[in-house]
């Protein structure tokens, strides 16, 4: 990768979706809540409830970060390229002649009949350069990221399932997913 210089004045920054965050925050609550509940009503009687304090502690600082992370995470976009800052705090930079197209497709949630946009920057060798998953963000910034670019874009009529992504793009399908792919082929 080579260094690029690219000119943020003219970028528009495009942030996740703010429901995303109390759909994190609730989900941790409904997870942790009974599980801490249950630890704190064996553990007090022993006289070990402290291990249970800090594991509580541990968790709660992990969660916090986590949605620090999530609240910091940007793309920045605009005809000379896009700038990329991810949950952990990567910032990727991109110019423009790097990227050789823009995909928009509506992927079928798993075991769901409901769909979800999603946006692939893929560079000249194929290589995805940026995903931008519909439930992060809105389809306002999935819409601004593919006209800012000033690539070609492909726009998928009919939705696909992720087998169905990975069967005609499967660099697009990161390793995590592929796993999950593998075991929906072998089913069918």
């Amino acid at each position: 990768m080579t260094n690029e210089i690219i000119e943020l004045a003219s970028m528009q920054v495009l942030r996740t979706e703010p429901s995303v965050f109390r759909s994190i925050g609730l989900g941790v609550l409904a997870l942790c809540a009974p599980i801490f509940a249950v630890l704190y009503w064996i553990m007090i009687p022993t006289g070990t409830w402290l291990w249970v304090v800090n594991a509580q502690i541990v968790t709660m600082l992990a969660c916090a970060a986590a949605l620090i992370g999530a609240h910091r995470a940007y793309v920045r976009v605009g005809p000379t390229g896009f700038s990329a800052r991810g949950v952990l705090g990567h910032v990727r930079t991109v110019g423009a002649p790097t990227v050789a197209s823009v995909i928009l497709v509506d992927l079928y949630r798993s075991d769901a009949l409901d769909t979800r946009p999603q946006l692939f920057v893929v560079g000249h060798r194929g290589e995805l350069l940026l995903r931008m998953r519909g439930q992060f963000w809105t389809q306002e910034a999935l819409d601004i990221v593919a006209d800012e670019l000033g690539a070609p874009v492909v726009r998928v009529a009919e939705p696909l399932t992720l087998l169905d992504l990975n069967r005609w793009k499967p660099g697009l399908v990161p390793w995590f997913e592929r796993r999950h792919v593998a075991r929906q082929s072998a089913q069918s």
